[in-house]
């Protein structure tokens, strides 16, 4: 028999890996590269392809990890975390994946046109405003991340 908590939680931390390791690839390794000023103008054709490939990923493994951590929340009835201090964590996770929703499936396709139009008018202010939000997720991500899994294992904060 198939435990579907052991597989819902396995398909859970994949998917977070998948997400969270995208955003981080991309906001320590692509947006610094094409900032950089020995970069060619090839450098926003470079993060378009990079960013279209990725958010095309993105889109399957942002809803797996909100279907299992519903799932795992429903089966183990474990609601009332919601309203205790010490599960923190457990608001964090649902507030990133909420603004990652929103922003891979309402926002981005928004805004997609305006940042490259800013882009072609000023690369450097698009690309600096572009990192600035993508650091600002990460460190969200990895701050949640690390409250999920240290919480998850014990560790008591309040």
């Amino acid at each position: 028999m198939m435990d579907d908590i052991v597989v819902a939680r396995a398909l859970h931390v994949l998917a977070v890996i998948h997400w969270i390791g995208g955003l981080s690839f991309v906001t320590l390794v692509i947006l610094p590269l094409v900032r950089s000023d020995r970069v060619s103008a090839d450098a926003q054709m470079l993060f378009e392809r990079v960013e279209r490939h990725f958010s095309a990923q993105v889109r399957i493994s942002a809803p797996v990890a909100g279907i299992t951590g519903l799932w795992m929340t429903y089966r183990l009835e474990l609601w009332d975390r919601f309203a205790d201090l010490n599960f923190w964590w457990m608001s964090a996770m649902l507030g990133m994946w909420l603004i990652f929703m929103l922003m891979l499936f309402v926002i981005e396709p928004l805004f997609h046109a305006k940042f490259q139009r800013d882009a072609q008018r000023d690369s450097r202010a698009a690309f600096r405003r572009i990192s600035r939000l993508h650091e600002l997720l990460l460190l969200l991500a990895v701050v949640t991340a690390f409250g999920a899994v240290a919480g998850a294992h014990g560790l008591v904060f309040f």
